[in-house]
């Protein structure tokens, strides 16, 4: 019993790696092509898809939006907890990644799951309006649109559906008064924590693995 987090060595890290991972051969030779197309080697940690996965099962989830999708990885992690109805609308700015997903997405069979949406995800939330409740939402895109993300999103989120957004520890600077980099990113992921925390419609909670993943459940 320990009144404080273990530090996460290496070894740890390893064994994390080793026995709490998402990450298939097929999702290491995704991160090895972004890196040769010089595509933001981004993605969240091999645990943290694990949890997400864990997450989705445990709320039996249907509809999922993820906010960033980059080069996939995400997507199709959390494609692969769904049940065969299941949907993930994946929201992804850019015009090249949104292509490198939609072929990483055919390759792994999961085009039927996840839609590719090549779009801003802040003028696509002003005005979407789906026919369905979400059971899930995943944030991990521009930082200063968090709190914007998390307004647009909750009236499309189910009671009992969980809004989930990376980077919580702001790059392991949320602590800092004076962070070394990303300044106005750590600002702005500390006046989302802030928010989602003192929301009441949420009951919300922060897990500290990767760099951090704040979430609240809706009530």
């Amino acid at each position: 019993m320990s009144s404080r987090p273990t530090i996460i060595t290496d070894e740890i890290n390893q064994y994390l790696i080793e026995n709490f991972s998402a990450e298939d051969e097929f999702l290491k030779k995704l991160k090895a092509e972004t890196i040769q197309r010089d595509i933001p080697e981004i993605w969240i940690s091999e645990e943290q898809g694990l949890f997400l996965q864990f997450l989705l099962k445990t709320i039996k989830a249907q509809n999922v939006l993820e906010i960033g999708g980059l080069a996939g990885y995400s997507a199709i992690i959390m494609a692969r907890a769904l049940p065969a109805s299941g949907k993930i609308y994946s929201l992804e700015l850019d015009k090249r990644n949104a292509k490198f997903m939609k072929k990483k997405i055919a390759e792994a069979g999961l085009e039927h799951k996840i839609e590719v949406i090549n779009e801003d995800a802040h003028d696509f939330l002003a005005d979407w309006k789906p026919d369905f409740e979400l059971d899930f939402v995943f944030i991990d895109a521009d930082k200063h649109w968090y709190e914007f993300y998390l307004e647009k999103c909750t009236p499309l989120l189910r009671k009992g559906g969980i809004l989930c957004a990376d980077n919580a520890l702001a790059f392991g600077f949320i602590a800092s008064e004076e962070p070394k980099e990303e300044k106005e990113n750590v600002q702005a992921i500390r006046k989302f924590n802030k928010a989602l925390k003192s929301n009441k419609q949420y009951f919300s909670c922060l897990a500290t693995m990767g760099d951090g993943m704040v979430m609240g459940v809706k009530l």
